[in-house]
């Protein structure tokens, strides 16, 4: 889903001006930038945590040349479902499964 879909269904489903629901999502989406360049860990209840994480620098090699080098450290985003939404995620829809149901296997 890109960001104009988000726009989208905002403006179908809520009923603003599109243009009012584009500053929405937009100020949004700014508020919770600015708090991830803070360090601060963004909480969405019922959907999930966004947390900044800064990698150590580390020793590695040049694939290539067998070469030791060193990988700068640097800061990573990470995002952790939260139970509700890992539980809605896995009752969405049987047909998502990739397991195969034990009388196809007969097949």
């Amino acid at each position: 889903m890109t960001k104009a879909e988000i726009i989208t269904r905002i403006y179908e489903k809520v009923g603003f001006a599109k243009k009012d629901a584009t500053d929405v999502v937009e100020a949004t989406f700014d508020i919770i930038k600015g708090c991830l360049e803070r360090g601060e860990k963004v909480k969405v209840s019922g959907f999930g945590n966004f947390v900044v994480n800064t990698k150590r620098p580390r020793k590695g090699r040049n694939p290539q040349t067998g070469d030791e080098i060193i990988i700068v450290g640097r800061k990573v985003l990470t995002f952790k479902a939260s139970q509700i939404l890992k539980k809605s995620l896995n009752n969405a829809s049987p047909s998502s499964s990739t397991m195969s149901s034990p009388s196809s296997a007969a097949d």
